[in-house]
């Protein structure tokens, strides 16, 4: 197996050889999060030959995700992504055991998951997710190769492993504090050029692909920047962070973590809502429905039923006056929307009822688009 064809490319490198191979096939890999990033990811590595690899992604393949998504095709639109992955990677090597996990990761299964696995990689585009993991992964001592892409630049860094500084930095030691309500956002809020994730996606595999081998120098300890724009690279060594923070000492005290509220994600009296029920309370009168995303975003809504205030300039919608006794408000991914509808319990208290749409425009696009009922 280790020395048919398939493989015979990468099996004539110089300091690669059949030993090399045989510490692949022999390695197991979790990718959590099959999008932009995880994509190319899942296809490097099954094509190189890793012995067994774990998809976790519960979401299902949409349209506005072929862009980048290049492992699927218009035939995987509303297939689960993790299994329409794997039925591609079986394809694409029959040598290596693929297995779905169409469930969210989170503090319930995350480390009894990642105990199962050699090396982790993380290709989520949200905060919450990402230091969720990296505690589950730190706590483990597991290596987390993360990454991340963001408009136009990308992110890149290998966590949990020893240097020759004898340190092993972690996510925390870049980024120790969550980031604010304002400052959340992801590759749906705010866009991606395409090929972008899939340069750090395919960045990713080769630090997993480096540390199974020993071939190279696994980027431990370093965080990569790279500007598509100008194909420019720069590195930053990573120390321990002089901000204090401590991991999880436990797994009751990791399921007891509040990753939403650490990061400023508290729904505490937001009641998050589906497009059927948004329906509902606009036709029942009394509700004013308001779309918190940028002008240039689509699909645009109808301005007679959606009051535009971007997030951005969010203060200026909350000094008006509504004579509305429910809000409604919504964006692509209902992200940005719960955050508005936190500064709204902020302002106004028990004033008025507030609700977010749970998943955005882009859950229910039977509501937003051609033929809707509400624009």
């Amino acid at each position: 197996m280790y020395m048919n064809e398939r493989y015979s490319r990468q099996i004539r490198l110089t300091d690669f050889g059949i030993e090399a191979q045989r510490k692949l096939f022999s390695a197991s890999v979790l990718v959590i999060g099959a999008g932009g990033l995880g994509c190319p990811a899942l296809q490097y590595l099954a094509a190189a030959g890793v012995g067994r690899i774990g998809i976790a992604d519960p979401d299902v393949v949409e349209l506005s995700n072929l862009h980048r998504q290049i492992l699927y095709g218009t035939e995987s639109l509303g297939l689960y992504k993790a299994d329409a992955a794997a039925a591609r990677l079986r394809d694409l090597n029959p040598d290596v055991a693929v297995e779905p996990y169409i469930y969210p990761v989170d503090q319930h299964n995350a480390l009894s998951l990642f105990e199962r696995y050699d090396y982790i990689l993380d290709g989520t585009d949200n905060f919450e997710s990402k230091y969720m993991i990296s505690d589950a992964a730190a706590m483990l001592g597991k290596p987390l190769v993360f990454g991340a892409a963001d408009q136009y630049d990308g992110q890149l860094a290998v966590f949990n492993v020893t240097g020759p500084d004898a340190i092993a930095a972690n996510y925390r030691d870049l980024f120790p504090e969550p980031p604010g309500k304002d400052q959340i956002g992801n590759c749906a809020d705010n866009g991606v050029l395409g090929v972008l994730p899939g340069i750090i996606g395919t960045m990713q595999a080769a630090e997993v692909i480096k540390m199974i081998t020993g071939v190279g120098t696994a980027l431990v300890n370093q965080l990569l920047i790279y500007d598509i724009r100008n194909q420019q690279m720069s590195k930053l060594a990573i120390v321990p962070s002089t901000i204090s923070y401590r991991l999880p000492a436990s797994a009751n005290e990791f399921i007891a973590m509040n990753y939403s509220l650490n990061c400023g994600l508290s729904d505490d009296d937001i009641e998050e809502i589906n497009a059927q029920r948004m329906e509902q309370l606009y036709l029942g009168g009394g509700t004013l429905l308001v779309d918190v995303r940028e002008e240039r975003e689509t699909p645009r809504l109808d301005a007679a039923k959606f009051v535009l205030a971007p997030l951005r300039d969010f203060d200026s919608f909350l000094n008006n006056h509504y004579k509305e006794e429910r809000i409604v408000l919504v964006c692509q991914h209902g992200i940005r929307s719960l955050h508005a509808a936190q500064q709204l319990q902020e302002k106004w208290g028990n004033d008025k009822k507030i609700y977010s749409l749970k998943g955005g425009i882009a859950k229910y696009p039977q509501y937003f688009v051609a033929k809707t009922k509400l624009s």
